[in-house]
């Protein structure tokens, strides 16, 4: 069965790309939202395997939207991303310590990276 991934990134040239990246290999089916708030209203308990959360948006940023998703879904996975490092660091630390997650993609990354890191928060 093909594992189900959601991806929340402003960046439409993010989403697309790391869509088309996961989709490529043929266990993904992946959904992408570049509105946080479209994502919240459309996302439904077990639904997704992994969802990527950019970290920095405009509507609502990483921490905001992983806080409401933990209210509809307990289970689900979740990975952050990332394109700068000032705000990679104290996030992470932040996520870590307070909500035990510990998943970060850095932007830009290569795409079998990517594949790896996906895979790695699937099959834990």
């Amino acid at each position: 069965m093909k594992k189900k991934i959601l991806i929340v990134d402003d960046e439409p040239d993010i989403s697309s790309l790391f869509k088309i990246i996961l989709e490529q290999n043929s266990e993904f089916i992946v959904h992408s939202f570049t509105e946080p708030l479209l994502a919240l209203e459309n996302f439904k308990p077990d639904s997704y395997d992994l969802i990527l959360i950019d970290i920095k948006m405009p509507e609502m940023d990483g921490l905001e939207f992983y806080r409401e998703i933990r209210k509809i879904d307990k289970k689900v996975k979740l990975c952050f991303i990332t394109a700068s490092e000032k705000y990679y660091e104290p996030f992470r630390k932040e996520i870590y310590d307070i909500l035990g997650e510990n998943c970060f993609i850095q932007k830009p990354i290569a795409n079998e990276d990517l594949l790896k890191l996906v895979n790695i928060m699937i099959n834990r």
